[in-house]
């Protein structure tokens, strides 16, 4: 075998790379693919057992002495007129890292060479670079695909699932790499991968691609890849160093695990609030596969990792057959990677708990989600304690995980069907088994939140109606127009049911993730469960699939009292409420263009074309007035109808100062405001996740600058640019005595600093104010006698707050609290650091409730420290304001509901009382 070997690589290599300057490669090409069809018989008698493809000794030699040795099989099971990875990129891989327009490219030259591919761009990312996925099956599948994806969707409706011959249906799988740019051997083994199934040839592929529909997408993460691609490749040392301390394995913050705004995006497919997640989710709902792979890296000291993950932490709305699933296709990976004498391990460290991430969203969609990490080169090789891990030998990991997914697909197919049709036959029978029929949500206040919550949960292909009946339910009146309702009896009702519900009880208390996200409390919407005696189908009004951006309204005066005006001159004032999420995206929008805008910090009524009408606490005053004489009532009538239109708010005009009750509008409670101009300080040791949160917040949503100042170069920034700095969770002991001072002076001068999480224990060590914060001894080190060694990561794992959702009651008279129309809040907290009373109540506009839990877990060590605890303190020094938050309320860009809470520091800040601050 091996001559046949070495002969065959002779003719490729004489009749196809020497005779391409001679215009005769396609004839030799032909030549060299007849004599390798003469061995086909040979190289499948080589194969191992069935289910395992191609896989013989050739792959699995003992590459020891050659770590960088290419590790594809020979071309003699390849299509030779199928351009090969190194001869499109121009380098084997694993020489260096492929760039993502290389993969991109690669891709649809290996579409257009082999009719088992077609391709589809699906999205692009935030740098506009294209997402890309692979259709790949046997020909005659691909001429009916529209077809078979119809025919495999409808194994989700039972009504007619049962008819569904599952014998003679494909099995679908998706293999999905790289979701973290710096975890690029699952991108490049994609590439691997995709030449496999393009190019091979045998009994077994022939049967895979027949009896398979398999959706290759070779990089969720493409700006995170391309950020790391560049940096190992420019960083490398060509006769390769494996040194940890080489300027290759450390990349500079912020990294590249994240996508373009710092965000992780394997936490975002739930919340699908970036453009990559979005269009990915999209498309899978589009096919539903059966398994779906998501090829990540981990520490470069560990081994390998499939699941099944640990068993207590499995999230319990998945059905116990995925994992038994999961269980049987972890025994193909484990003979692909014995092969290969790879260290691996199962059940440990990693769990299926939060469904937002990529190995456990699917298993709440009827498709078996699987995670894989390899131990990470970070760049082309590295020292560890099993030996330099090599670049190729990831890649070589991430290409077997991904066949032995395919042929334990493929093996298990009819399992893998029957599993599809199950599931949702039995989420109906749970639905009908379980107490609450529907949940109904909605704020009556707030159009923007509301379109927000809507838009993800139609992300999800789940059932959503306009509530076409006035509920009163918990305490909640919801009324048509500004409440929705979602049946609990639906095919994704175990979906619906995470989404929705909230949980306190947990069989284990360690958690990778965070351990609750219920939405309407993370979007701080009022919501309530109907059970049976309160639920009717009349309910259910139209269906929304596709929610649309709300608009709000002008309300003007009508043409007689405009006559009575004489003109729009003869408006007072325009007013609008702090309500709306976009709010402040609005207010922005009219101070950049250069008005004047006061901030009401008392209620008041006014007399408009609607009545009287009260307003709250945070209404924003624009009158033509104090502006300007270039800013006439004709253009801020229009800059009116502009943020009506794009911001959703509601204006009223108004044609006097004087109002009916509360103060009037030339009163001095009337606070005028400042334009933000807004620095955030980010670099090493800032924590990447909340800098980018922060940027996307105020970036994309609000359409506010922001500079995102790197903390090497702070000494040189002249801070006198800015009025509001912030500071998220991070480690700012590096910060230069210089800097101290001038930030000192720079708050003392009148302006903002607001700091959230550590920042606040770095605030504590300047001294500027008198406060104190304190995290909760832990008890596991106090030392029970029945804990045993073993014991301490679990014990210590379980005093973390990895992700809770708290109550907290809010002073809505407070500048930072404008704009919430409830005394009440959840907060979303994951970390043990607390404030102490400070001696100024009044400095305290947000704190927990007596009994604050609301979901997921707490430690009963870290519970006693809750109650009462001070959220937020609000400090002056000189003639400036430090506002502290002690969480963060900007999380995943998902948790809308606290969003308010930061933007106001921004905005308002600086009206705060000084007799409501600490010093």
């Amino acid at each position: 075998m091996v001559f046949v070997l070495q002969l065959n690589r002779a003719i490729r290599k004489v009749f196809i790379i020497k005779h391409k300057e001679k215009g005769m490669i396609i004839s030799f090409r032909k030549v060299a693919f007849i004599f390798s069809l003469l061995f086909i018989l040979y190289g499948s008698l080589m194969s191992m057992s069935k289910g395992e493809g191609w896989l013989d000794n050739r792959l699995f030699e003992d590459h020891s002495s050659d770590k960088w040795s290419f590790y594809l099989p020979d071309p003699v099971t390849f299509r030779p007129e199928i351009t090969t990875p190194t001869e499109m990129l121009g380098f084997r891989p694993g020489d260096q890292h492929a760039r993502h327009d290389q993969i991109v490219a690669y891709m649809y030259r290996l579409a257009e060479e082999s009719e088992r591919i077609t391709i589809e761009e699906y999205g692009r990312t935030w740098q506009k670079r294209p997402l890309l996925i692979l259709t790949i099956s046997d020909p005659v599948n691909l001429s009916i695909i529209d077809s078979l994806r119809h025919n495999h969707l409808s194994l989700m409706d039972p009504s007619v699932s049962g008819e569904r011959n599952i014998e003679e249906m494909p099995v679908v799988t998706w293999l999905g790499y790289s979701v973290h740019g710096n975890e690029s051997s699952g991108a490049n083994a994609a590439i691997l991968t995709a030449y496999y199934l393009a190019a091979g040839v045998g009994d077994e592929i022939e049967r895979l691609l027949r009896e398979s529909i398999i959706i290759l997408d070779p990089t969720y993460n493409p700006d995170g890849l391309d950020r790391f691609a560049s940096w190992v490749n420019n960083n490398r040392s060509f006769t390769p160093s494996a040194d940890p301390n080489h300027r290759e394995h450390r990349e500079p913050w912020p990294g590249s695990r994240s996508n373009h705004y710092w965000f992780d995006l394997n936490r975002d497919w739930m919340p699908v609030q970036h453009p990559e997640s979005r269009a990915r989710i999209r498309t899978f709902q589009s096919w539903k596969p059966n398994v779906l792979t998501d090829h990540h890296e981990m520490g470069t000291q560990a081994t390998y990792f499939f699941q099944p993950g640990v068993p207590s932490r499995d999230n319990p709305l998945t059905p116990a057959r995925t994992f038994e699933l999961t269980g049987k296709l972890a025994e193909f990976h484990s003979r692909y990677l014995n092969r290969v004498h790879q260290l691996y391990w199962t059940e440990e460290v990693f769990d299926d708990f939060y469904l937002g991430k990529g190995s456990t969203y699917p298993d709440l969609q009827g498709t078996i989600g699987i995670l894989f990490e390899q131990a990470s080169s970070r760049g082309h090789l590295q020292q560890s304690r099993h030996g330099d891990v090599a670049f190729p030998e990831g890649i070589r990991n991430q290409f077997l995980t991904s066949l032995s997914t395919l042929y334990g697909s493929l093996d298990l197919r009819i399992e893998l069907l029957d599993h599809m049709r199950t599931f949702y036959t039995s989420a109906l029978q749970e639905a009908g088994d379980y107490p609450v029929k529907a949940w109904v949500f909605g704020d009556p206040y707030d159009r923007s939140r509301n379109y927000h919550l809507l838009d993800l949960l139609s992300h999800h292909c789940l059932d959503i109606y306009e509530l076409s009946e006035t509920v009163e339910a918990d305490g909640y009146r919801f009324e048509p127009g500004r409440a929705w309702i979602v049946p609990s009896e639906q095919l994704q009702h175990r979906f619906v049911r995470g989404l929705f519900e909230t949980r306190t009880e947990f069989t284990d208390s360690v958690f990778y993730d965070v351990s609750t996200w219920t939405l309407p409390l993370a979007f701080n919407i009022s919501s309530a469960e109907l059970d049976g005696s309160q639920f009717n189908s009349r309910l259910l009004g139209s269906r929304i699939s596709d929610p649309a951006f709300p608009e709000g309204k002008l309300y003007d005066f009508d043409d007689d009292e405009k006559a009575g005006l004489e003109s729009l001159d003869g408006i007072y004032a325009y007013l609008f409420e702090w309500h709306e999420y976009y709010a402040p995206r609005a207010l922005f929008r009219l101070m950049d263009s250069g008005l004047r805008i006061k901030v009401s910090s008392r209620r008041f009524s006014s007399e408009t074309s609607t009545g009287l009408r009260e307003f709250d606490y945070g209404t924003i005053l624009v009158s033509p007035g104090i502006q300007d004489n270039g800013k006439t009532a004709g253009k801020i009538r229009t800059l009116m109808e502009t943020i009506v239109k794009e911001d959703g708010v509601d204006v009223y005009a108004v044609r006097t100062g004087l109002t009916p009750s509360g103060v009037d509008l030339g009163s001095p409670t009337f606070e005028s405001l400042e334009k933000p101009s807004v620095m955030v300080i980010s670099g090493q040791g800032v924590n990447s996740t909340e800098a980018g949160e922060i940027w996307h917040l105020l970036d994309q949503r609000y359409k506010i600058p922001v500079t995102m100042a790197d903390i090497r170069y702070l000494d040189d920034v002249d801070l006198n640019r800015y009025n509001t700095i912030l500071m998220v969770h991070g480690n700012y002991s590096g910060l230069s005595k210089t800097f101290h001072q001038d930030l000192q002076r720079w708050i003392e001068e009148g302006n903002t600093l607001v700091a959230q999480k550590n920042a606040v224990q770095w605030l504590v060590g300047t001294e500027w104010l008198n406060f104190e914060t304190k995290s909760p001894d832990n008890p596991i080190l106090l030392g029970e006698s029945s804990h045993r060694y073993e014991d301490l990561q679990f014990l210590r794992g379980s005093q973390a707050i990895g992700g809770v959702i708290l109550q907290a009651k809010l002073d809505r008279s407070h500048p930072l609290a404008y704009g919430f129309k409830r005394d009440y809040l959840p907060v979303f907290r994951n970390s043990t650091l607390f404030f102490e009373e400070p001696d100024n109540r009044f400095a305290v506009p947000v704190r927990y409730t007596d009994s604050p839990l609301l979901s997921g877990f707490v430690s009963r060590a870290n519970m006693d420290y809750l109650p009462e605890r001070p959220v937020i303190i609000a400090g002056r020094l000189g003639s400036g304001r430090i506002i502290m938050n002690i969480d963060n309320p900007n999380l995943r860009a998902f948790w809308f509901g606290t969003n308010k809470l930061f933007v106001n520091s921004i905005f308002f800040g600086q009206t705060i009382q000084r007799d409501a601050t600490i010093d």
